[in-house]
């Protein structure tokens, strides 16, 4: 709660209304509203995939300044409305939940109009089901504020069906300045309280925007804050508060506080609220973290700092335990060198932390489902786990028990001809057909990106004891079992395919050609020693200049440049031997490269980690550019990549919509590690506060849009931790590399010696 104000609490027993005109929030369409309304249980089932706070949880604070991102507004003059590139303004004086509210100024006037969507934030692969009975949220007036001129209220669930729009205040004839108050809605009272019927079909479990509009035209300015906007039911919570959190950490980095403590127990545990205090005394609230996690990170602006923290844990009911113990700290400098090692650290949690805790495997997104477990993602993160190791993040015993615990889940995992599918259940091991039914089988790519991993990993635990003993067996049984042929669809088949699914079988169809971020598939299936490929594949597959290879790069990059794999153009000064167009987003340089060294070394076209310095310099060279116009984009802020926000891998400008992936300049710190190096420090030191979290950096932010939200992806994390230790060491790259299989295919390849192009 901001300082200095009270507090309290009205549940709403609204008045009778008639049936007001209905509104759509996003297109701004007015219509009547046609409603008829079942009554639905007051509780209503959730899923098991969501956590408590997201079943509850509709705002609570806004992760960029400015506005809230997950907004929209509009107005009709001579009506007026406050907005931040039409979004929904915040305010950081007065909040419930640290560290903003929304802030709603609006004039109502006669004949015009105004309104505002709040939206329930879209969370990839995930179907937020909310829980409870009422509606409530926090409200703040800066004058009194009388229920005739108070906005106009809807609720809409993610079909557009709608409950009838209400007064804010209704069933109350004012709200008093100066005081942050708790509306409560009811919903299962809407039509006998409300008076109508409600559109057929609204389900509560899947509310996903409010909408507030003009109510009567009274000619005056209002200022209405809102906050800690959620889906309630009491009679599910109990009435005691949460205990203290206890063992509280912080430890000092550069320009922020890493703190940790360990989980409440309390089964309605909401959020944790986090108290600072810089001279040890005056503790003031400053953020607000879910309950779903234990960790936060506190920027301060630089080194030398100290501060003194202090956290609660808030329930379901909004309820409060008492502080925890006080904590100390002070930031230090870091040179680069230190700044390396806490950015590895950091980006590694997601796949320690933050792993799947039945499979010990990566998740594909948090926010996201925390039993969706990624192939690809799992490979990226067990090259993360011997940089991690080795770097004394972790023990080695630790991380060997890790490693048997992932190896056992994916023995008993679904296989198709030896291959694993795109994802699994966390829980179980059966494929989980995330894009549709006909992903429901093995996907080559993402166990070729395991099998890299699995096989920097046989290499790594090389120690004659019995647990490393299992992991070596193991993963050599994984890589005698994938059958890289039988995905050739063909026995003379002249190209390698994505899928196969037992049901479908060859229905996808999507054929392996590159270039793009599956040129290791094609190496270890000619490495395979069990179910190789021929060599020649590489050239009439992945390289090769075919009809069917030339229409399948016209069809992702639209462009004749490259078509046949070589292109030889320069772009802003740096000639490009393979690759469509500009070449391509970043991950194209990052994902068969964790493991397969591309120094030294070429094939008929190019070497690659020439051709991948080249790619990222084009791409640094064309943010520098920046024709769209983007902001933030410049020397030190640069990199396109697929991400949750943004990429495609196609050409640029066609897929740069303003976000920067932060994995891609850091992940290709081996081709570039001056510029990418700039690119860390500006990251860090100066927008560090809007995209450094518990779990590194987070996967991207787009300064053009004001979208800064807190989101990591399993696929980007590593190539940060395993990006920097190639560049730094080299230790993944020559634990791959080191397999014996490896050089027998390069051999057969036809990879020769190359130092022309070594940085």
């Amino acid at each position: 709660m901001s300082s200095g104000m009270t507090l309290r609490e009205i549940v709403l027993i609204p008045a009778r209304h008639e049936v007001f005109f209905g509104f759509l929030p996003l297109r701004i369409v007015m219509r009547f509203a046609v409603i008829t309304f079942p009554m639905f249980p007051l509780v209503s089932s959730t899923s098991a995939q969501t956590s408590f706070h997201d079943q509850h949880v509709i705002f609570e604070n806004s992760a960029a300044d400015g506005a809230y991102y997950h907004s929209q507004g509009s107005v009709v003059a001579p009506s007026e409305l406050a907005l931040s590139a039409g979004k929904i303004p915040i305010e950081t004086e007065h909040f419930v939940s640290p560290p903003n509210a929304l802030r709603l100024k609006w004039k109502s006037v006669r004949g015009a109009d105004w309104r505002v969507t709040l939206q329930l934030p879209e969370r990839y692969a995930v179907k937020t089901r909310l829980a409870g009975d009422t509606l409530s949220m926090w409200c703040y007036a800066e004058q009194e504020l009388l229920e005739p001129v108070a906005p106009r209220f809807q609720i809409q669930d993610s079909s557009g069906a709608a409950l009838p729009d209400v007064s804010l205040l209704a069933g109350r004839d004012r709200l008093p300045p100066h005081e942050w108050v708790r509306l409560d809605f009811p919903l299962g009272k809407f039509v006998g309280m409300y008076g109508g019927t409600s559109q057929a079909g609204f389900d509560p479990r899947t509310l996903a925007k409010l909408v507030f509009a003009q109510g009567l035209d009274d000619g005056a300015e209002h200022i209405l804050f809102v906050d800690d906007v959620r889906m309630t039911d009491g009679s599910r919570y109990d009435r005691e508060p949460p205990v203290a959190p206890r063992e509280l950490q912080v430890e000092g980095q550069d320009s922020h506080f890493d703190l940790s403590w360990q989980p409440n127990p309390e089964s309605d545990l909401l959020s944790y609220r986090i108290y600072r205090a810089d001279d040890g005394e005056r503790f003031l609230p400053i953020a607000t973290r879910s309950a779903n996690f234990t960790r936060h990170v506190d920027f301060v602006g630089g080194p030398n700092k100290t501060a003194s923290y202090k956290i609660s844990a808030i329930d379901g009911e909004n309820q409060e335990s008492p502080l925890s113990e006080a904590v100390r700290g002070t930031t230090k400098p870091l040179v680069d060198e230190q700044l390396l090692d806490m950015v590895q650290q950091g980006c590694f949690r997601y796949y320690w932390d933050a792993a799947n805790r039945d499979s010990g495997m990566a998740l594909e997104v948090i926010p996201g489902d925390e039993n969706l477990v990624a192939l690809g993602g799992s490979g990226f993160g067990i090259s993360a786990l011997i940089v991690a190791t080795e770097r004394q993040f972790i023990t080695r015993d630790e991380s060997v028990e890790r490693m048997l615990k992932i190896l056992r889940f994916l023995k008993k995992a679904d296989r198709f001809h030896g291959v694993w599918p795109h994802f699994l259940d966390g829980r179980t091991g059966k494929v989980w057909p995330l894009f549709g039914k006909y992903d429901n089988g093995g996907d080559l790519v993402e166990t070729a990106f395991l099998m890299q991993g699995l096989l920097t990993a046989r290499q790594y635990f090389a120690q004659d004891t019995v647990a490393e003993q299992e992991i070596r067996e193991t993963i050599t049984q994984f890589w005698h079992e994938v059958e890289w042929d039988w995905y050739r669809k063909t026995p003379d088949g002249e190209v390698l395919y994505w899928h196969w699914s037992p049901e479908h079988e060859w229905h996808i169809s999507h054929p392996l050609i590159g270039w793009n971020e599956t040129m290791i598939v094609y190496l270890l299936a000619i490495a395979s020693p069990s179910h190789p490929i021929p060599a020649e594949l590489y050239y009439s597959g992945w390289a090769g200049p075919s009809e069917l290879a030339v229409k399948y790069r016209h069809g992702w990059s639209r462009t004749t440049e490259g078509d046949h794999y070589i292109n030889g153009n320069n772009y802003y000064g740096h000639k490009l031997d393979v690759g469509c167009g500009t070449g391509g987003d970043l991950f194209f340089a990052q994902f068969s490269f964790l493991g397969f060294d591309p120094r030294g070394i070429k094939d008929r076209y190019t070497n690659y980690f020439h051709n991948n310095r080249q790619l990222t310099l084009i791409n640094r060279a064309y943010c520098m550019d920046n024709p769209r116009g983007r902001i933030g984009y410049g020397p030190d802020c640069w990199g396109l990549s697929a991400g949750l926000h943004s990429g495609g891998g196609k050409p640029q400008p066609r897929d740069d919509n303003g976000t920067i992936c932060c994995s891609a300049a850091l992940g290709c710190m081996p081709y570039t590690p001056g510029e990418s190096l700039a690119v860390l420090r500006h990251f860090y030191r100066n927008l560090g506060s809007k995209i450094w979290g518990i779990y590194g950096f987070h996967d991207g932010f787009n300064a053009t849009e004001n979208w800064y939200d807190e989101s990591y992806m399993g696929l980007n994390q590593a190539q940060i931790v395993v990006g920097i230790e190639n560049h730094r060491t080299g230790l993944p790259w020559k634990l791959f590399m080191s397999n014996p299989e490896i050089q027998p295919m390069l051999d057969a390849v036809g990879f020769v010696p190359d130092e022309s192009t070594q940085p």
